[in-house]
């Protein structure tokens, strides 16, 4: 993929707020009190034509790779033209800008074009929160780009271990069980050396195959790496659930207050305390 499409996830931010700031400033300029923002309006709007062009052109190099995701095409392309839209008018609203800039020593000309420079600016500023919106539709609904933009398969494969994390997760929420702690058992085989995913499978085991004793062997069986203490605290937490599922609460509570004494800013133990009591 051409280095220029990696630009596109920066450019379209500078865009936004260049884009939106410089409108912002054109209109404020008309009323008597925002005169000082007149130059600032035409320095924002010009440099948001110039990043706009560059993110259409980037946005056309990266697009290959979002657009063969099954169900996103349709978006991709919406996602597109909005965003030609945005730079055409971004485009025209900078030639107003540098016109007024032009003429500015005559004072009823310039106004007239600050005018139609802040009328303009509207429409203009819609376009820029439509591209931008279905811009973060295909990212964070399709994954557009994500873990695809450099062909590179460690990227791939995070972006599955990502989608086995989320879906297990949403799979046990809705009580499927089986569908979880299959989800997990893949995920255990993309990272099988990772002590994270192996506590999850260990989750898994716990909640979705209700094999406690299994799970709580297994737990006591791992070794986790000493610089990461807060895989101690997931492994005591899942303990104490062991003990819980076990009929064991006060042991869980032991536990938990023991590991609370050691690790006193972890997240969750104080809750999990106040559970058992």
């Amino acid at each position: 993929m051409p280095p220029i499409a990696e630009l596109h996830p920066v450019v379209v931010h500078f865009v936004v707020a260049l884009g939106v700031a410089g409108i912002a400033f054109r209109i404020l300029s008309l009323f008597p009190f925002g005169k000082w923002a007149t130059h600032a309006a035409t320095v924002l709007i010009v440099l948001a034509a110039a990043a706009s062009a560059l993110a259409v052109k980037s946005g056309d190099a990266s697009h290959g790779p979002a657009e063969r995701i099954p169900g996103a095409r349709p978006i991709v392309q919406e996602h597109e033209e909005l965003g030609e839209k945005a730079r055409n008018i971004l485009v025209a609203l900078a030639a107003l800008e540098l016109i007024a800039l032009a003429l500015r020593k005559n004072a009823k000309m310039a106004r007239g074009l600050g005018v139609a420079s802040a009328l303009v600016g509207l429409p203009a500023a819609a376009l820029i929160y439509g591209a931008g919106k279905h811009g973060g539709e295909l990212v964070y609904e399709y994954a557009g780009g994500v873990g695809t933009l450099k062909s590179d398969s460690a990227d791939v494969t995070n972006l599955l271990v990502a989608g086995l994390f989320h879906q297990a997760r949403l799979a046990r929420e809705a009580g499927r069980k089986e569908e979880a702690a299959r989800l997990t058992a893949e995920l255990i085989l993309q990272r099988p050396n990772d002590p994270t995913v192996a506590l999850l499978g260990i989750e898994s085991q716990l909640r979705d195959r209700a094999d406690a004793a299994g799970a709580m062997t297994s737990l006591r069986a791992m070794s986790l790496p000493a610089d990461q203490p807060m895989l101690a605290v997931r492994k005591g937490m899942l303990l104490a659930d062991g003990y819980v599922a076990l009929g064991h609460t006060d042991s869980a509570r032991t536990l938990l207050t023991d590991l609370k004494a050691k690790f006193p800013a972890a997240r969750g133990l104080q809750a999990a305390i106040d559970k058992l009591k």
